[in-house]
């Protein structure tokens, strides 16, 4: 899935407004200067708003990045890189993120 490389300084929110930050840079990749996030470690969430039971199955916390959804053709340490099309769902509450910008607008992947 092609798309701009997502960097450590990309905008990534839950559906709920909550705002996903990856937890783990790889050390061996940086784009202008900024890590790009290791794809196998899930997204930590901060800051959503959807209730927790029993109203409802929130907030979120994790998101762990579908596998096929990042590069195929571009990899670091043995993982494919994430981009805009890249793909996670939030749990406990199953909802997608959002990728609002992918920190840099230079580099794709596919």
């Amino acid at each position: 899935m092609p798309g701009f490389l997502l960097t450590m300084s990309a905008q990534v929110m839950c559906s709920h407004g909550g705002q996903a930050k990856s937890p783990a840079p790889n050390p061996r990749v940086k784009i202008m200067g900024t890590p790009v996030p290791m794809s196998a470690v899930p997204y930590m969430v901060a800051g959503c708003a959807f209730p927790p039971p029993p109203v409802a199955n929130g907030p979120c916390v994790t998101a762990p990045f579908i596998p096929p959804t990042a590069t195929i053709r571009v990899k670091s340490m043995g993982q494919g890189l994430l981009c805009q099309s890249s793909m996670a769902t939030a749990v406990p509450t199953g909802t997608p993120l959002i990728i609002a910008f992918a920190g840099q607008v230079k580099v794709r992947g596919m």
